[in-house]
């Protein structure tokens, strides 16, 4: 490679790291997740999403105006084949403590579930508590996962498709039992640019089908119609993103979210006067075939 590509390649990889480091500060700003004297547990399964979590709040660690701990910890669920010394010789590379925790959920997860059937929803749950207590033992007092804006829009629309709910991952999340509170430092995060990352930082990515489960055919077709949509309208991910900020409830139909039922006129209220006029209805750009012709209604 010549001098000026590896300028290149450096001022690029600069540009991405700013970029990332830019997207978790603002999500942790805009949703609070992290305050003076918080011990944050990143949890780390050897996927390029947590371990470029865990590089980035490191880095803002050292630059953030308030003192926080970060402890890395991977949960070893024994599954065949996985690679036990990887993540504890990359950990040991950092300037930060860690654990390893060793649980063996795999045994569990094949011997409730059936052959040929998915094993990700008891694995997750499994997971999920086994992290939970240990975040208690440690003393830790946020729980930080890897999920970036296309696992969030690509969970809203599965919830949306499958199970008639608008639904998706939240930034930041406190636990049903009210013991822990989950945060997610990616939430503003591109997968693509989180790949980029990826490859040029050199993680040492531990493959995620060691244990010969396959994600739902719904979840990889959610995930190939985003990729398809990012390839022909850029932009899309993110504005889809932006809609789960700026919910408007009046606009929906959830009775339980908005009083449809009990919806009183106010005639002492302002009058909103409404003139429509051949010069404004031409300055305006819409798309007629938008309206519905009420006259037919």
């Amino acid at each position: 490679m010549s001098q000026t590509e590896t300028r290149k390649e450096t001022l690029e990889l600069n540009k991405l790291q700013k970029r990332l480091r830019r997207n978790v500060g603002n999500a942790i700003i805009d949703y609070n997740m992290i305050e003076e004297g918080d011990v944050v547990m990143a949890c780390i399964s050897g996927g390029k999403d947590s371990f470029a979590m865990l590089d980035i709040l490191l880095q803002l660690q050292k630059a953030a105006p308030i003192k926080f701990e970060v402890i890395a910890v991977n949960l070893d669920q024994k599954q065949p084949g996985f690679p036990e010394h990887i993540l504890p010789e990359y950990f040991e590379t950092l300037d930060t403590p860690y654990y390893i925790v060793d649980k063996d959920t795999y045994s569990v997860v094949k011997e409730k579930i059936p052959e040929g059937k998915t094993t990700c929803g008891l694995c997750s749950r499994l997971r999920r508590g086994t992290l939970y207590s240990f975040a208690e033992k440690i003393g830790a007092t946020k729980i930080a996962l890897g999920h970036h804006m296309d696992d969030i829009v690509e969970t809203m629309f599965l919830n949306m498709f499958h199970g008639a709910r608008l639904k998706a991952m939240p930034p930041k999340l406190r636990s049903d039992d009210g013991r822990n509170v989950v945060i997610r430092p990616l939430t503003y995060c591109r997968e693509k640019d989180l790949i980029t990352y990826a490859e040029h930082k050199e993680f040492p990515i531990i493959p995620c089908n060691l244990c010969g489960s396959q994600e739902k055919l719904e979840r990889q077709s959610i995930k190939a119609m985003l990729v398809d949509w990012d390839k022909k309208t850029p932009g899309r991910i993110e504005k889809t993103f932006k809609s789960i900020q700026n919910v408007s409830p009046s606009q929906l139909a959830d009775r339980e979210l908005f009083d449809f039922v009990n919806l009183p006129l106010d005639r002492e209220g302002t009058r909103e006067e409404y003139e429509f006029n051949e010069a404004t209805v031409s300055s305006t750009n819409i798309d007629e075939s938008l309206y519905i012709d009420v006259t037919h209604i």
